[in-house]
């Protein structure tokens, strides 16, 4: 279907709305009348033909007393019937009681057909196209021989053809009805509709490399999990027949969305597919497919959209991950497009000489985004180290219709051609494209037959070129290592670090605030006057936490703040003022004087001392941890430092301090550390533990075209250039403003010579 003929048929559908619903219906809610009316005519004019012979036998099956009216479809030739007397046509010729025709018309329709009419909720829209008096006008327009919404030809009322409005059409023409219609309700659309030449190119890429193993007869399979209207089903069917038009498809597909589930199914049926194949749901919490493997695998999952509606079907309660195909790792709950890559990846066939291969269209995020460790880099780690990817093509911006943003088409097979083994191809197709001559919405640009061969040229060759780039899998892999550096802490009671002990450090604003208005009684309890304090924070503007206010409220809790000053005034007494730059020699020392004392003092309460007198210096000495045994069963080069060979210091680290580092999975990370690390921090060590393993994919680094400064003698001429241009600009504003100045005086001199001779 050429564009010319697809902008006649939305301008014809548009120009429906406009004559027919005007002042009627609310202008957002066109869609709700004529989408599903669109998808009712399509359906009505292949009944058309077989309508006396399916009433002749819905007649005799009535008779029978049959219930199955399976029959129908064996005279229709198609998956679906109406066995009702009515067509859309012949309903207008009882216009008194078009209205109750029409439900009768609708109540005809085979279940498959009822589930789509149920979608659309055209039901709804009845009883205000009856209030409006419109039901007639809008049946008379729809089918008017001006417009064929049939997938046959046919001809118009001067006896000319028409082209047929086929399923690719048909996509096409919902789509750009959608983005009127949004674009009318100052909408955007949800969804990211396909362009058609970039699902040629994705066909083109997926099922070519395959052509000569490709045999006759054989019974394949394509899956969508967004499936849309249809369009990456039927475009990659009807790709690949060309290749073999002896094969034979099932077409797979899933779509969240009603109305536009409806329009996939409505064109299944039209198509003689299975439509029990399309499936309603979310994919990402009920998957439509759960056992089925798929030879080919086509999407356009939505990216930048929340995935939290589904968060509690794959995410348990204990945080673990409920659903097998996603047991690698869940990316952030803000962007769910992996999901629906790595849901595509689950259901690869295993079978000998095809296996599958996969097309999926996604943003630069599922590229990059994801620090190692996260489930982005998890999911990228999976698919590479598993060796599916075989290529990524860097897209031009502009491409789609709400969009322009850089988008990325994977291609993913498991089933590598023997060169592609342990390889990816990243090709940067970013200047292929020719531009548009009118935009539609955010696409500006396109990609014709020769461009879209040029891409796919370069992906067949396998060859390094300048927009064409051959990695080993593991150059897009790195290690991410923890550097750690050590505590350092030097130790002094002073009368302020004393002072601060009266208040618990998480909690200081709010003690001192109380203790400020109610001084000692704090340590009585403050239980009574719960309501004044719930005042006066929330006077203060202060949000407190219940567990906070149960604390502040409870004279225990003050009485403990009370006895750890206590404890910390009477050590003052035997360190005074004196500075400690060693803390493993003041600790041993500090744990002897608690002993000392007369009361019991806890692990916590001696921590809360020791945080208000221990200040970090990088003059201190270092803070030892724990000092090991080499016998012992943990490496000791996971801690850092030997002590004469026979036993290793492990150091308290500083969170501080502590640093990350990326380091290229080809490159030795011992040697990377002691060439780059520790000539800047030689007393640094790697936490081995936390070493993660992590993928991303760059193409900004990987095709960086370097653009040379300019010289500095030609800068100087262009501002020299500048500065002489403004210079004459402002001598004829001088220019100008004098005149003005001189026409203006002329004027007024005029006016009171006038005025003098008046008078």
């Amino acid at each position: 279907m050429d564009h010319k003929v697809q902008n006649q048929t939305v301008n014809f559908i548009w120009g429906i709305a406009d004559d027919v619903l005007r002042n009627v219906v609310k202008r957002g809610k066109y869609r709700d009348i004529i989408l599903p009316f669109t998808v009712i005519r399509r359906l009505d004019v292949l009944l058309e033909k077989t309508k006396e012979k399916v009433l002749e036998t819905n007649e005799f099956l009535e008779k029978q007393n049959i219930d199955d009216k399976s029959t129908l479809e064996q005279v229709t030739s198609y998956p679906f019937y109406n066995h009702s007397k009515f067509t859309l046509s012949t309903l207008l010729n009882d216009p008194d009681n078009i209205e109750s025709n029409l439900e009768n018309y609708l109540d005809g329709f085979s279940d498959n057909v009822q589930e789509i009419i149920s979608k659309f909720k055209l039901r709804n829209q009845l009883e205000t196209m009856s209030e409006g008096n419109i039901t007639y006008s809008l049946i008379e327009k729809f089918v008017s021989k001006d417009i064929n919404l049939s997938p046959n030809e046919a001809l118009n009322t001067k006896g000319e053809k028409l082209a047929p409005l086929t399923n690719l059409g048909m996509g096409y023409v919902f789509e750009e009805l959608i983005r009127k219609f949004n674009e009318e309700n100052n909408e955007e659309a949800g969804e990211h509709f396909t362009p058609r030449e970039i699902i040629k190119l994705m066909t083109n890429i997926v099922f070519l490399p395959l052509k000569d193993k490709l045999k006759n007869n054989q019974q394949l399979s394509i899956y969508d999990p967004c499936c849309g209207s249809g369009g990456m089903l039927t475009e990659s069917e009807n790709f690949a027949l060309e290749l073999n038009n002896t094969l034979k498809f099932s077409l797979h597909g899933q779509e969240s969305e009603g109305e536009t589930y409806a329009i996939c199914t409505a064109d299944m049926l039209i198509k003689n597919e299975d439509p029990k194949n399309i499936f309603h749901g979310s994919t990402l919490s009920n998957d439509g497919f759960p056992t089925r493997k798929f030879e080919f695998m086509l999407s356009n999952p939505p990216y930048g959209k929340s995935w939290k509606n589904d968060y509690d079907y794959i995410i348990g309660d204990k945080k673990e991950i409920l659903d097998p195909r996603f047991y690698d790792g869940v990316p952030r709950s803000s962007d769910g497009q992996l999901l629906f890559l790595i849901n595509m990846v689950s259901k690869m066939a295993n079978t000998k000489d095809l296996g599958s291969k996969i097309a999926s269209v996604h943003n630069g995020s599922s590229l990059f985004t994801g620090d190692a460790g996260s489930g982005e880099s998890e999911i990228r780690k999976h698919i590479i180290e598993n060796d599916l990817l075989e290529a990524i093509v860097g897209l031009p911006k502009n491409m789609f219709y709400n969009t322009g943003i850089n988008t990325y088409i994977w291609i993913l097979s498991n089933r590598k051609d023997k060169k592609r083994e342990g390889k990816v191809q990243l090709i940067d197709a970013s200047e292929i494209y020719s531009k548009m001559r009118k935009s539609l919405g955010s696409k500006s640009y396109e990609l014709k037959p020769e461009q879209i061969k040029d891409i796919t040229d370069l992906y067949l060759d396998f060859e390094e070129t300048n927009q064409s780039k051959i990695f080993d899998n593991e150059d897009l892999g790195y290690h991410k290592i923890t550097v750690e550096r050590p505590l350092r802490l030097k130790v002094q009671f002073t009368q302020s670090s004393i002072e601060s002990l009266k208040f618990d450090s998480a909690l200081v604003e709010l003690m001192s605030m109380l203790y400020s208005k109610y001084e000692d009684r704090v340590y009585i309890g403050l239980k009574d006057e719960k309501k004044v304090i719930e005042k006066l924070f929330e006077e203060n503007e202060i949000k407190v936490k219940p567990a906070e206010l149960k604390k502040l409220l409870d004279s225990k809790f003050w009485e403990e703040q009370r006895f750890i000053q206590t404890i910390a005034q009477k050590l003052y007494e035997v360190f005074n003022d004196e500075i400690f730059m060693d803390y493993n020699i003041f600790i041993k020392a500090f744990d002897k004087q608690i002993k000392k004392l007369d009361f019991s003092v806890s692990t916590s309460q001696k921590k809360k001392i020791l945080n208000a007198i221990c200040t970090k210096d990088e003059n201190a000495q270092r803070v030892i941890k724990k000092v090991h045994k080499s016998s012992v069963e943990k490496k000791p080069e996971l801690y850092g430092l030997f002590v004469d060979g026979k036993t290793f210091v492990e150091y308290e680290s500083d969170s501080e301090l502590r640093d990350y580092e990326s380091i290229p999975l080809k490159q030795d990370i011992e040697a990377y550390f002691k060439e780059e690390v520790l000539p800047h921090v030689s007393d640094a060590w790697i936490n081995k533990p936390k070493t993660l393993k992590g993928y991303e994919i760059s193409f900004t680094k990987y095709f960086y075209k370097f653009t040379p400064l300019r010289d500095v003698e030609i800068i100087e001429a262009d501002i020299k250039k500048a500065f002489e241009s403004s210079k004459k600009l402002l001598e004829e504003i001088a220019l100008w403003y004098k005149s003005m100045t001189l026409i203006r005086q002329v004027v007024l001199d005029g006016l009171v010579i006038f005025l003098v001779i008046g008078t």
